[in-house]
């Protein structure tokens, strides 16, 4: 793909020698039927056609080439570049799909697991999930758990290796042990 571009530039600086060149041409012949008119007395037309006009096939075919290499050399810089954006956005699209994916297992494995539990566990997981290291006194208002119910549940929940509980200071905070 960089070669592509070098490519492309190299074209373009042949185009522009090529074009340089053509002018350079067109000039001195100017400059010669000029000379040549002079010496011929003024005469500017030679069997029914100006001397001028006859010299300007060359410089259109000139012309006409150096549009075509200016125009592939740009094209090969652009396509250079739309090709970069290509790769990025199927890189993007595939690592969303991984991540989508990766969040569908984790989904399926999550809901998989809620069906082996009671309500009240499944209360309790569902709310450590959406904020793991949740404090047990948020979790008992989220699950309208009494403290005695929702530490018997936390106390099962960590025997099945679902949770753990953090003692900080008073406070304990319960987080999720098994990745979902």
């Amino acid at each position: 793909m960089v070669k592509n571009k070098i490519l492309g530039i190299i074209l373009i600086l042949i185009a522009l020698i090529f074009l340089s060149s053509i002018i350079i041409f067109k000039m001195q012949i100017s400059k010669l039927i000029t000379v040549l008119q002079l010496e011929s007395g003024g005469e500017c037309i030679k069997d029914g056609v100006c001397i001028h006009e006859q010299s300007n096939l060359p410089v259109y075919i000139g012309v006409g080439i150096v549009f075509l290499t200016l125009s592939l050399g740009l094209y090969l810089i652009f396509f250079e570049k739309s090709q970069e954006y290509i790769e990025k956005t199927q890189k993007e699209l595939i690592s969303t799909l991984h991540e989508t994916k990766k969040k569908q297992d984790e989904d399926e494995k999550f809901n998989f697991l809620l069906k082996a539990l009671n309500e009240d566990e499944k209360k309790i997981i569902k709310s450590v999930k959406e904020q793991d290291g949740i404090e047990q006194s948020t979790l008992r208002i989220r699950t309208d758990l009494s403290k005695a119910k929702l530490s018997v549940v936390l106390s099962e929940l960590e025997k099945k290796n679902l949770i753990k509980k953090v003692p900080i200071g008073k406070k304990n905070r319960i987080y999720i042990k098994t990745p979902f």
